[in-house]
C-alpha cells in the first residue's frame, strides 16, 4: 500500500541530516562481515558504569517506594512529573541564584521534542500568510534543525566567522555580528552551546548579545543545553547557563546517561513555557513518567550533579585529548588541517582546507580502511549558500576506545596525505 502524503506527511517522511548518513553507516557495517571497522560516528553516549549504577539504585528506590503505581499506572501533568518539576527548581534556584517556579518549567520526551514544539509555534507562515524564520545565528550546528520545522523554507543559518591558528593547525567558529541580525520576519532564534558537531561554546558575551538582538521583537531565544552544566556537564571550558526574559534554556538528560528514557527540560517565562506545554498537550499528553521519577531522585540527593564532573566529563575529555595528541603527531605539518578547539560536547571536529575531494568522497576512501566517520555536510542545516567550507570537514565521535581512536585519527592521516598528494601530480 502507497498512501498518498501530505505536504507535511512528505516533509516528515523524508529523513535529514546525519540520519541519511546513518543508513549508509548501518549497510557499510552489515555489508563488511569479516572486515573489522573502527565505528568513529556514533551519537549515542557511553555506558558508563557508574552513571549506569545510579540509575540502578534510583530505579530499586522507585521500585520499593509508594509512588511507584502513582507513577507508572496513572497519567500526569502535561507540564510534567511534579517533584521531577520541583527538584529542577530547587537545584537551578540554588545552582545560580534564580527564582524559578513551576511554571517556569516543562517537562518534554527528549530535548528533541522542544525544538520541534518551538520551530513549529514561533517558526513558519503566520495567520495572516507572514513566513517566521527559524534563525541559526551561526552553521554548523546540530543536524535535528534541519528536521524540526514542518515549513522547512522557515529553516535559515548564517556563515560563522572563522579564527584560524594556522601554527596550531586550530580553529574556532564565532558568529558574525556583523551578518547576523533579528528582524520582524524572525520568529524564533536557535542554537547549541556546547555544540553538537563541534565543540564550540560561545562565551557568555556572545550569548547575551543575540539575545540582547532579539528581545526587542520579543522573539525567542532557545539555547540547546544537551552537553551543558549542570548536567551531563560536557564542557571542557568554563562556561555557564545564561538565562533572560527571551531565553529559554533547553536541556536533556541524555548525555547523563538517560537517552532511553527521553527527558527534555525547557526553562523560561511561564508566557514561553506555556505555548510549549499546549503543544504538547495536544500531541502527546505528557512526557512518560518512569523515567522521571528517578530523575528527580538522581538531581535531589545531588549525586547527578556529581557524577557529571567527576565521571562524565573527565571521559570524554581524555578522549579529545587523545584525538588532539594522535593528529598532532600524525597529520603532516605542511598539510592544512584544523582541528576545532574542543570546548565540549562528545565529538571532535576537523576540518581539511582545500580538501580536494568532497566530505562524502572522504568518507568513502575511510571506510576502505576500515574508519567510519561522519560527513560534515550534514551539519549545515538551513545556510542557504554555497561555501566550500561545508564539504570539507568531519565528525569524530569521542565514544570509541583510546585504541580505536589512536588506530583510527592514524589511518586518517594517511588517507589525508594520500588525497592531498594525489591532487598534486601534475598529468
Amino acid at each position: 500500500m502507497e498512501p498518498a502524503l501530505t505536504q507535511f506527511g512528505t516533509q516528515m517522511s523524508n529523513l535529514t541530516g546525519v540520519r541519511a548518513i546513518m543508513k549508509d553507516i548501518i549497510e557499510t557495517l552489515r555489508a563488511g562481515q569479516g572486515q573489522e571497522f573502527i565505528n568513529l560516528s556514533a551519537g549515542n553516549p557511553v555506558i558508563l558504569p557508574e552513571v549506569e549504577q545510579l540509575w540502578r539504585d534510583c530505579t530499586a528506590d522507585l521500585l520499593a517506594s509508594p509512588e511507584y503505581g502513582e507513577v507508572v499506572c496513572r497519567y500526569g501533568s502535561s507540564q510534567g512529573y511534579q517533584p521531577l518539576v520541583e527538584a529542577i527548581a530547587k537545584d537551578f534556584n540554588q545552582r545560580y541564584g534564580l527564582n524559578l517556579s513551576d511554571r517556569n518549567i516543562l517537562i518534554t520526551p527528549g530535548s528533541q521534542s522542544i525544538y520541534f514544539y518551538a520551530a513549529n509555534s514561533f517558526g513558519g507562515y503566520t495567520t495572516d500568510g507572514q513566513l517566521k524564520q527559524i534563525v541559526l545565528p551561526l552553521s554548523p550546528d546540530y543536524t535535528g534543525y534541519g528536521g524540526v520545522s514542518l515549513t522547512p523554507e522557515a529553516v535559515f543559518a548564517y556563515k560563522p566567522a572563522l579564527e584560524i591558528n594556522e601554527k596550531a593547525h586550530r580553529f574556532k567558529y564565532r558568529p558574525d555580528f556583523s551578518q547576523l541580525t533579528i528582524t520582524e520576519d524572525t520568529g524564533c532564534v536557535i542554537f547549541s552551546r556546547p555544540c553538537n558537531p563541534t565543540g564550540n561554546v560561545l562565551t557568555d558575551e556572545e550569548v547575551k548579545k543575540i539575545a540582547a538582538l532579539a528581545v526587542p521583537l520579543e522573539v525567542p531565544v532557545l539555547i540547546d543545553s544537551a552537553y551543558a552544566p549542570p548536567f551531563p556537564a560536557l564542557n571542557f571550558t568554563e562556561m555557564a547557563p545564561v538565562f533572560g526574559e527571551n531565553i529559554l534554556h533547553c536541556m536533556s538528560l541524555s548525555k547523563a546517561g538517560l537517552p532511553g528514557e527521553r527527558i527534555g527540560i525547557a526553562i523560561g517565562e511561564p508566557e514561553l513555557v506555556g505555548v510549549l506545554e499546549s503543544f504538547q498537550t495536544n500531541m502527546c499528553i505528557h512526557s512518560p513518567r518512569y523515567g522521571q521519577a528517578i530523575a528527580a531522585r538522581a538531581i535531589n540527593s545531588g549525586a547527578l550533579a556529581n557524577l557529571a564532573t567527576s565521571v562524565i566529563r573527565p571521559h570524554y575529555q581524555k578522549k579529545f585529548d587523545v584525538v588532539e595528541d594522535t593528529l598532532d603527531q600524525a597529520m603532516p605539518k605542511d598539510m592544512p588541517w584544523f582541528l576545532h578547539r574542543g570546548e565540549g560536547a562528545i565529538f571532535a571536529w576537523l576540518w581539511l582546507r582545500d580538501l580536494p575531494i568532497t566530505d562524502w568522497e572522504f568518507y568513502q576512501e575511510l571506510k576502505q580502511v576500515g574508519v567510519i566517520v561522519v560527513p560534515g555536510s550534514s551539519f549545515f542545516p538551513g545556510l542557504r549558500e554555497e561555501w566550500s567550507h561545508k564539504h570539507q570537514c568531519l565528525r569524530i565521535s569521542l565514544t570509541a576506545s583510546d585504541e580505536e581512536i589512536e588506530i583510527g585519527m592514524k589511518r586518517l592521516a594517511q588517507v589525508a596525505q594520500q588525497v592531498y598528494q594525489r591532487s598534486t601530480v601534475v598529468v
